[in-house]
């Protein structure tokens, strides 16, 4: 089996890999290749499977049909700006979520006409999908309603994914990512990083800013989680899914305050004193209009799970980036 990661030089995309060359599998198949593509060049990893590493924007004329040239059998699609910055930049958000995505799509559909192939393709999506109004809990009948224009470009995706599915060009599968926490490393664009922020960086001994209420509630799962989220997805009988080939993933629903009382139960008070509220009306608009709980029963009866809790969420990040130690 052969496996292309679009989006590998990003933290999931890097957590991925590792947890793939790791288990050698997907699956019951051995992986015989990997082909990790990003804008900048990922990591070569040091592994006995053939691998090679590519540079590639997928919204460029020609990129798509060059990564699919060894005919993967699936297909990791997480490659994305993120929410923030496609808030920001209209036209960058349009070429790389929507029109990055319809590109590989299309060369899809044109390699299955000359021959028979039709990959597993794993969408990332998100929860950005869903704004105002919504019920308190959001169901899996809950209708598209994006207030960004991230959560327009993915929303449009899921449509092309079921279609293209649907018409049986690719066997695809959806997946509406929780907000990732904690993500290592430094802050992205996103305006969903401070939910990691006011944990990472006070266990890392520095000062974070949170600039919204500590009353805001949201929908959470860890690195770890979204990591088996995908390698499930690739492995789902997809004749459960009927049409409907997009799912919200479980998570964890919790305000900014239980996130906080997590990170003094796991650091104590010097930890939680690291936190600077200072309010940023451009976040606190965004973030009013996202989803804070929901009921994901399809997900769970097809196998998906997540975190128990938010101190297993946190026990995650000191585990695999703190070597298990906290200060």
């Amino acid at each position: 089996m052969k496996v292309l990661i679009i989006g590998a030089a990003g933290m999931v995309g890097r957590k991925l890999t590792t947890a793939l060359l790791q288990a050698g599998t997907i699956g019951n198949q051995s992986i015989t290749g990997m082909i990790l593509a990003d804008v900048i060049a990922p990591t070569k990893p040091d592994t006995a499977i053939p691998t090679q590493t590519i540079a590639a924007d997928l919204s460029s004329p020609g990129i798509a049909e060059h990564l699919l040239a060894d005919r993967p059998d699936v297909i990791f699609h997480l490659a994305a700006i993120v929410s923030g910055e496609a808030e920001a930049d209209f036209e960058k958000g349009y070429r790389i979520n929507l029109d990055g995505t319809r590109l590989l799509f299309e060369a899809i559909r044109h390699a299955g006409a000359v021959e028979k192939y039709c990959p597993r393709v794993v969408f990332t999506s998100s929860i950005a999908v869903f704004g105002q109004p919504f019920p308190a809990v959001i169901s899996d009948t809950q209708h598209h309603t994006p207030l960004t224009s991230y959560g327009t470009q993915k929303a449009i995706c899921e449509l092309l994914l079921a279609d293209y599915s649907r018409r049986g060009f690719l066997d695809g599968v959806g997946i509406r990512l929780p907000t990732i926490v904690v993500r290592p490393g430094k802050p992205n664009k996103a305006a969903s990083g401070f939910f990691s922020g006011i944990l990472r960086e006070p266990l890392n001994g520095q000062e974070a800013v949170l600039p919204v209420a500590d009353s805001v509630r949201h929908w959470f799962a860890s690195p770890r989680a979204a990591v088996g989220f995908l390698i499930h997805a690739a492995t789902l009988d997809t004749a459960q899914l009927g049409a409907q080939r997009n799912l919200s993933m479980p998570g964890i629903s919790a305000t900014v305050a239980e996130e906080i009382a997590a990170l003094e139960r796991a650091a104590g008070p010097k930890a939680v004193a690291l936190i600077r509220r200072e309010p940023d009306p451009t976040i606190v608009k965004i973030v009013d209009g996202w989803a804070q709980d929901f009921d994901p029963q399809r997900a769970i009866a097809l196998g998906f799970t997540a975190d128990a809790d938010l101190d297993a969420l946190l026990a995650v990040y000191i585990d695999e980036e703190l070597g298990g130690k906290v200060g």
